[in-house]
């Protein structure tokens, strides 16, 4: 007598009738990065650094003609290093743990996976650094109330510019830590390449500046990185980089990021 084996039975598809959408794939990516408890801690750090440093910054310059502006927006150059590592450590987060297999699954258009999440990244950073800058703003005021300097909130370009500017560059300083970590894809590695080109090339660079006229062209060339470009919109006055030179190159280093990132995300097996 001959068994007879019954064929299984084919798999029943479901669907939710949902279509993955661009939208859905920036909410995805606003989840992933609200419901780290690391974020929350970079964007309280980057809070209490600027304020308290401007507030530092206001207390101990009391001469005539200094701008309180200048205080609300000097810590940047503190915390950008925190909004690069944030960037960096979104993307690496999701190597170490496996999870970026499962975001190129439910998202196979690499493409939209990279643009997603550096649209969260860089709302994210310019909102959270705009209320920042705006509580310093007001800190830096109630400092100097009792001195006769304050903000002159009536001239934009001495006031709400360098604000709105600096929360810029802080998207900006987040985007090229996702650049980082898409190419790189280590979270050491990442951070590295982050902190080199935001905070020791520039050092390096002013080595220079005692070597004479036969190096001249490395301080040239280093007016041009993100952070040189950065102060040069956020303080024209004097700036090295005039006029749109200062945001053309801040877009410069983001394009040449995201291309980079997109060019190894969508040739690599992740």
């Amino acid at each position: 007598m001959t068994a007879v084996q019954a064929a299984p039975a084919a798999p029943v598809r479901t669907s939710s009738g949902q279509r993955l959408t661009f939208l859905r794939a920036l909410k995805g990516e606003w989840i992933k990065l609200a419901t780290v408890r690391s974020t929350w801690w970079s964007i309280a750090i980057t809070a209490v650094l600027t304020i308290g440093i401007a507030m530092l910054i206001a207390q101990a310059i009391d001469v005539p003609g200094f701008d309180p502006i200048n205080a609300v927006v000097m810590p940047i150059q503190f915390t950008m290093l925190l909004a690069g590592i944030l960037g960096a450590i979104s993307v690496t987060g999701e190597y170490s743990t496996g999870m970026i297999r499962s975001t190129l699954t439910a998202n196979p258009v690499r493409g939209s996976v990279l643009a997603a999440k550096a649209t969260v990244l860089a709302t994210f950073l310019f909102v959270s650094s705009l209320i920042i800058f705006g509580a310093a703003a007001l800190a830096v005021s109630l400092v100097v109330s009792g001195r006769e300097q304050s903000i002159d909130w009536s001239d934009a370009s001495a006031s709400l510019l360098p604000i709105l500017v600096s929360s810029l560059a802080m998207a900006v300083f987040a985007l090229i830590g996702v650049a980082f970590g898409f190419i790189l894809r280590s979270g050491a590695g990442a951070i590295a390449a982050t902190v080199g080109l935001l905070f020791v090339l520039p050092i390096v660079a002013n080595f220079f500046a005692f070597a004479g006229e036969t190096w001249k062209w490395v301080m040239d060339a280093a007016t041009y990185l993100p952070v040189a470009a950065a102060q040069s919109a956020i303080l024209p006055d004097g700036a090295t980089l005039e006029g749109p030179v200062p945001y053309l190159t801040l877009a410069g280093w983001v394009v040449a990021g995201m291309l980079g990132a997109w060019a190894v995300l969508r040739t690599r097996d992740a």
